[in-house]
């Protein structure tokens, strides 16, 4: 047992280093265990995707007595974890924007229903095939664009005030966090915008060949 005179408190917001750890000098630590040289060694790099490459090295370069361990292998089973909680949410989002384009299909095709006497007015005066598929295709796009613009906007602007002012608190003593941190990755952002588009578009294809293939003489017929 040693008495230690307390000089300051730390709070890095991690409850299990707040919790547990306490700092010494280095000389005085040695002399309390009884030891020569530290035990055990944290190392910080500045890329923290490396840290595997340091670790295999290591050993190599100080000697076999030396065992390492990166980030990546003592949270191993957390990481597994989050990785199928995001492959959960990326399946969810893909439900959800495939409904979205199912929406868009029913309307292009109630659209289509709905002015089939213009669309044969159209064909009547010369209009092509392809010109009206094009005009349902960018109804389609625009739908699909303008309701992914509002999404992109309203969730970057739900992130950045959710992260900011640390609205989602957890127990710290369970988590380990007091709260929960939200980080926008451009990739991400830029994958899903993408899928989203490409869906939208492809939801206009059946309504607007539909549209393309419609007969003048059916659709005056009872005009």
């Amino acid at each position: 047992m040693r008495s230690f005179k307390v000089v300051g408190i730390f709070s890095l917001g991690l409850y299990e280093f707040d919790s547990e750890y306490a700092l010494v000098d280095l000389p005085v630590a040695e002399r309390v265990l009884g030891t020569d040289k530290p035990q055990f060694l944290q190392v910080r790099l500045d890329d923290m995707f490396a840290s595997k490459e340091v670790a295999e090295d290591i050993p190599k370069r100080l000697g076999d007595e030396y065992a390492t361990q990166d980030w990546a292998q003592m949270n191993k089973s957390l990481f597994s974890a989050l990785w199928l909680e995001k492959m959960a949410i990326s399946i969810t989002i893909g439900l959800i924007m495939t409904v979205a384009a199912v929406n868009i299909v029913a309307s292009l095709v109630l659209l289509v229903m709905e002015k089939s006497k213009d669309i044969a007015i159209l064909k009547t005066m010369g209009t092509t095939s392809a010109s009206i598929r094009r005009i349902f295709v960018l109804q389609g796009l625009i739908i699909g664009v303008t309701g992914t613009l509002a999404g992109t906007i309203g969730g970057c602007s739900l992130i950045y005030l959710l992260d900011r002012f640390k609205l989602v608190q957890v127990p710290i003593d369970v988590y380990q966090i007091s709260y929960i941190p939200f980080t926008l990755l451009p990739t991400d952002l830029l994958t899903v915008v993408t899928a989203a588009i490409v869906i939208c578009f492809v939801a206009t294809i059946y309504p607007s060949r539909q549209a393309a293939k419609l007969d003048p003489a059916q659709g005056l017929r009872y005009q």
